[in-house]
């Protein structure tokens, strides 16, 4: 079975909250609680106010990204950089599985999304708060996936913009028609501030993959670990 269509709906913790001193164990002990995919962050301190981490440290936690079955977990990489088009074939050689970048990082949209797939990955394109879902007008044959931010990218712990709800829901209906048209089915991701309480809105209004930071690696269950935080997040979506 594909990664990427395991479940109807996919929850991807940000390794950005996670404890860097221990992020091989921080990935598998995540995993093993029944995250889908392994989101990773990379911030560049000059598109975003931020600098994380790049594709050596992506290599290095390829080995530890393996679900409780035996098969490699999707590793999600969103870069927050510019410019994009230097970077993805490293990211591609270090294992990442899905690429995603900002339309205002790349001076050719459609030229970084091929790389993207020529590299064998699966390309994607994220939305800010306030950039507008008409990039999406003449590339939606390149894109397998689209990220909606609900804060504005930089930092972690962020509180979830209402307003995100109605771009979800818009790029919702874009990615349904294109699908009725097409038959081929792109993911719509939010990431920025989800949690338990607003998953199930964030979902209603049209998300199958779902962003989770602080909500996982800063709320862990005292006696449940990560396996208690999971199931909440699970509960909340199974009511959605």
């Amino acid at each position: 079975m594909d990664p990427l269509n395991r479940r109807e709906y996919r929850i991807a913790p940000s390794i950005l909250s996670a404890d860097f001193a221990r992020l091989g164990d921080e990935v598998e002990h995540v995993l093993a609680a029944g995250a889908d995919f392994i989101h990773f962050d990379v911030m560049d301190n000059h598109y975003v106010p931020n600098l994380t981490i790049g594709p050596m440290v992506c290599k290095a936690l390829r080995p530890h990204a393996v679900r409780p079955d035996g098969d490699p977990a999707v590793i999600d990489v969103h870069l927050m950089v510019k410019p994009v088009d230097r970077i993805v074939p490293d990211f591609a050689e270090a294992g990442a599985d899905i690429i995603s970048f900002h339309p205002e990082a790349s001076d050719h949209i459609d030229r970084t999304l091929g790389l993207i797939r020529e590299h064998g990955c699966k390309a994607g394109l994220v939305f800010n708060p306030a950039t507008p879902l008409t990039y999406l007008d003449y590339v939606m044959d390149r894109v397998d996936l689209v990220l909606i931010m609900s804060v504005n990218p930089g930092f972690g712990g962020q509180s979830f913009i209402d307003e995100a709800l109605v771009k979800v829901a818009d790029a919702r209906k874009r990615i349904d028609a294109y699908a009725a048209a097409s038959g081929r089915t792109i993911m719509l991701e939010v990431d920025g501030g989800v949690k338990a309480d607003n998953i199930a809105a964030i979902a209603r209004a049209g998300a199958c993959t779902f962003v989770a930071g602080s909500a996982v690696f800063g709320s862990r269950d005292a006696d449940c670990g990560y396996h208690g935080v999971m199931n909440k997040l699970r509960e909340a979506l199974a009511a959605a």
